[in-house]
């Protein structure tokens, strides 16, 4: 069972990173299943139903999100019709659409995907390690997938650190900037502080620097805007074959890059 999770995709720039690059990593990566983290999807902030189906349309199988996946108010309306995109589970129970999903896998295995949010530096929101204490009470399945998504590296740690062993895969998303910590826990869960983004590469973070360093300079609020031009795609790809467990960054700085790892490879 191979899974490609991909990092924070952030506007047009970051959904054409994705459109570039999945044809050719499904080939090369033997991938199985598609998981991608959507929050940032239409232009910088939330997601419409247009974009949604934009990126279904290249391979995604599930969505994860986090505390940006209502900035579009529209979501709230049709998030409920999209089973395969997923609200962060310790949203209050209120909160419409899904927090989890189980897949139907070859073999007659199954895989859970589920999504929370930390509460570090965060909106406040009920406990994640509560929250998917409950969840691992009442679902059961052969694979659990984690997308934790916060702003605190020690927090996305200690969440790994206190599920290890219970679940699969624990990757962290939010800080759009990919960390080089992928391992395995001595329990056997596999683990990224961060993915990273896909995304415009000058940038920051996927805004356009000009607003993003006013902001800092002047403490005043500013609008911010998905840059465009060249790209950056961070990914990784978990293999939970029992004998071949392992997790593995894919980190493209620039569309050449890609490109001339394409003809290498």
């Amino acid at each position: 069972m191979k899974i490609l999770f991909i990092g924070d995709i952030v506007g047009k720039t970051g959904r054409a990173a994705v459109k570039t690059v999945l044809p050719v990593l499904f080939k090369r990566e033997k991938i199985d299943y598609t998981i991608a983290n959507c929050e940032n999807l239409a232009h910088g902030n939330g997601i419409t139903e247009d974009t949604i189906k934009e990126m279904r349309e290249c391979g995604i199988n599930c969505f994860t999100s986090g505390n940006h996946i209502f900035d579009k108010k529209a979501a709230l309306d049709f998030i409920e019709d999209y089973p395969d995109v997923l609200r962060p589970l310790n949203y209050p129970p209120m909160v419409p659409g899904n927090s989890y999903r189980i897949e139907r896998l070859p073999e007659n295995k199954t895989l859970l995907i589920t999504n929370l949010l930390g509460r570090a530096f965060m909106p406040p929101v009920d406990c994640p390690f509560r929250a998917l204490e409950r969840l691992l009470e009442e679902k059961k399945a052969d694979y659990i997938f984690v997308d934790f998504h916060g702003e605190a590296t020690a927090e996305k740690a200690a969440f790994a650190n206190y599920f290890d062993g219970r679940v699969d895969v624990v990757v962290g998303t939010h800080t759009h900037i990919q960390t080089a910590d992928e391992r395995e826990l001595p329990g056997g869960t596999l683990f990224i502080t961060d993915v990273g983004m896909c995304g415009a590469s000058d940038s920051i973070i996927g805004v356009k620097k000009e607003a993003a360093i006013k902001r800092m300079i002047t403490s005043l609020p500013q609008r911010f805007e998905p840059a465009g031009g060249d790209w950056w795609f961070c990914g990784v790809v978990v293999n939970l074959f029992d004998r071949e467990r392992s997790i593995k960054r894919i980190f493209f700085k620039s569309k050449k890059e890609f490109e001339e790892w394409r003809l290498k490879n």
